[in-house]
């Protein structure tokens, strides 16, 4: 069974920044996409940013210049970079793959984390 580790969220002022990390527990046969979305209490999910495996990505626009998703495929991880932290931005972040788990299992599937939790003080 495919898990998504996720770590690096916490406390953080104001302006200040993190960076989370997720990485699964398998090797996949291919990704499509890595992603990172948000909850915030009494919110839908939303996405964050997205990474595709031909190098584009995505943001959503409150975030823009302000964080910065990588991938490594090869790796099964992807990191956001968060910097310039708002009290706006606290949400649990939620890690995201598409991809094909094996040679064996056929077709895509999406997969998540289970969350970390970012808290941004005034």
């Amino acid at each position: 069974q495919v898990q998504l580790a996720e770590s690096g969220g916490g406390l953080v002022q104001a302006g200040g920044s993190l960076r989370l990390s997720c990485v699964a527990s398998v090797r996949f046969f291919y990704i499509i996409t890595m992603a990172w979305y948000r909850q915030a209490p009494g919110k839908q999910r939303e996405l964050v940013a997205a990474w595709t495996s031909g190098g584009r990505t995505e943001y959503v626009d409150s975030v823009k210049g302000r964080f910065t998703i990588s991938g490594e495929a090869a790796d099964n991880s992807v990191f956001l970079q968060m910097s310039a932290l708002r009290p706006e931005d606290t949400a649990v972040y939620y890690c995201y793959i598409n991809g094909r788990e094996s040679e064996l299992k056929g077709g895509e599937d999406d997969y998540w984390g289970r969350g970390t939790q970012v808290t941004v003080s005034p």
